[in-house]
This record gives structure tokens, sequence and C-alpha cells, in this order.
């Protein structure tokens, strides 16, 4: 996979604060089951990061995977951020310079 977005220290506090708030109301669209942390969902965290920049993955009560080392692994496979990480969710951002300039990420944003 890519490694675009490797280190979250690249993400100044203001830009994480703006992804927070924009990531509050979206829905986990990958989760992490009883399977754990397989290539099929490194691909589909992929795809999804590629389409959105920014995602929700929601950790399962039956994954054998925590949670921190999810979203520490997911983030390093897919060359993403991590925004945060909360209960069993956390937030992945990676800039797409490929989405067209109404869909990308900025931090002048609503």
């Amino acid at each position: 996979m890519s490694n675009t977005l490797t280190d979250q220290k690249t993400l100044s506090s203001s830009f994480k604060k703006t992804l927070r708030s924009r990531g509050h109301h979206l829905s986990p669209i990958v989760l992490i089951g009883k399977e754990g942390i397989t290539s099929t969902l490194v691909k589909s965290a992929d795809m999804a990061l590629k389409a959105h920049e920014l995602i929700k993955v929601k950790v399962g009560q039956n994954s054998p995977v925590e949670r921190k080392e999810a979203a520490q692994v997911v983030a390093q496979e897919t060359g993403s951020a991590l925004v945060y990480a909360i209960g069993k969710v956390f937030l992945l951002y990676r800039p797409n310079p490929e989405l067209p300039p109404e869909k990308r990420i900025t931090t002048a944003s609503p």
C-alpha cells in the first residue's frame, strides 16, 4: 500500500480538530470482526480512504485485535494518519490529490 502519510505528527492540532469535527457524524464504513485485520480489510479501508479521505473504523466485540493495535496497524498498512481512537472506534485520514477540489478536505472546509 502507499505510504503517503504515515506519521500522525504531520497533522497540525488545528487540522486534527477540523478532522474530528468532520468525522463526528460519520458512520463506520469499515468493521473489524472476528477475522481480525486481513488483507481484504486493509484493501477495503484503502479504497474507502481513496474515495473519502476521512473514514471511521469500528472494532467489533468479537474481534481478536484490540482497538489501539488495530488503529496503528490499519493506519500503517494504508499509509493514513490516525486522527483519534475512542472506545471501539477510530478515525483515519489520508489526503487524495486525485479527488475533485470540492470533495477534498482542507482546513477551510465546512
